[in-house]
């Protein structure tokens, strides 16, 4: 086996094609279907069923490509080591996280491993995440999620083993306008807000999946848009909203929002990696010291 073949053959898993691999490649088909053939030579399987979807892998490329990632990353390290550069932590986080708990993040990381460099990679998209995770594009990523597994928020986790370690508790808090009928009612309950207009982002965004969990089908669902849209909204009296504190802080210092007596569960701030990573020269110790307070 060569690396470029175990690159090439990522790339087909990644893109489905052999077109479209090529062009994130920058290689013509004809070769990017030669290396294929030549891995599937050496090693005495094959590797895809090709069929009118795309090329599906088969079992014995199921088992490769946790390898192929494996053999790739280690040769990355080597890289590294011989050049002698500095180890580098490629971190992803949501966009939500960025500001409000990235630096914090960081600055531990800085105070425990000075050695190290890190990259930060901010993504509206938590699927695109856990597909930069898989893919090896990342090292970790930050995003927010509960339970005891990854995806106990509600969101689906990938097949591939995820390691992660919550960082610290994220609150909730419901809020409202001063104006609100709710904001001078005590002691709600979810049956309370059954018809309320619940300003809310997309089905993907973890809030609205904390609201379908917490509060049920009972609010109506009005689409807003990111947490600035769904706070704003909230402050012109237009519904009420599901938010984390850190990110309507000021609004309730200013009195432009109050929150809504009704106990909620916090989120966790998850710092979640792939499990055979920890694998990799002195990346567990990296991964921890970003973890711990």
């Amino acid at each position: 086996m060569e690396l470029r073949q175990l690159r090439t053959f990522q790339a087909v898993v990644r893109h489905r094609t052999v077109t479209d691999a090529a062009v994130a490649l920058g290689l013509a088909p004809s070769s990017v279907s030669q290396q294929i053939r030549a891995l599937e030579a050496a090693l005495g399987v094959d590797l895809f069923a090709r069929g009118p979807r795309g090329m599906e892998l088969t079992r014995a490329g199921q088992r490769l490509r946790g390898w192929a990632r494996s053999l790739l990353d280690q040769a990355e390290q080597a890289a590294r080591d011989v050049r002698g550069e500095r180890q580098r932590l490629r971190l992803g986080a949501l966009e939500t996280l960025a500001g409000s708990h990235v630096p914090h993040v960081l600055t531990r990381l800085a105070r425990r491993r000075p050695d190290i460099d890190v990259d930060v990679h901010a993504d509206r998209s938590r699927a695109g995440l856990l597909t930069d995770l898989t893919e090896s594009r990342l090292d970790a990523a930050l995003l927010l999620d509960s339970g005891d597994e990854v995806g106990g928020l509600g969101f689906p986790a990938p097949a591939e083993p995820l390691t992660f370690v919550d960082l610290e508790p994220v609150p909730l808090v419901l809020v409202s306008a001063p104006t609100h009928p709710l904001a001078v009612r005590g002691a709600l309950t979810p049956a309370d807000l059954d018809g309320e207009r619940l300003l809310v982002n997309v089905p993907e965004c973890s809030f609205s999946m904390a609201g379908d969990r917490i509060l049920g089908a009972g609010p109506e669902r009005i689409r807003a848009g990111g947490v600035p849209v769904m706070r704003a909204w909230a402050e012109h009296g237009l519904g009420i909203s599901l938010l984390p504190r850190f990110a309507v802080a000021d609004s309730l210092r200013a009195g432009t929002l109050v929150p809504l007596d009704l106990p909620l569960p916090d989120l966790s701030l998850r710092l979640v990696w792939r499990t055979d990573r920890e694998r990799l020269p002195g990346m567990r110790d990296v991964l921890y010291a970003a973890a711990r307070p």
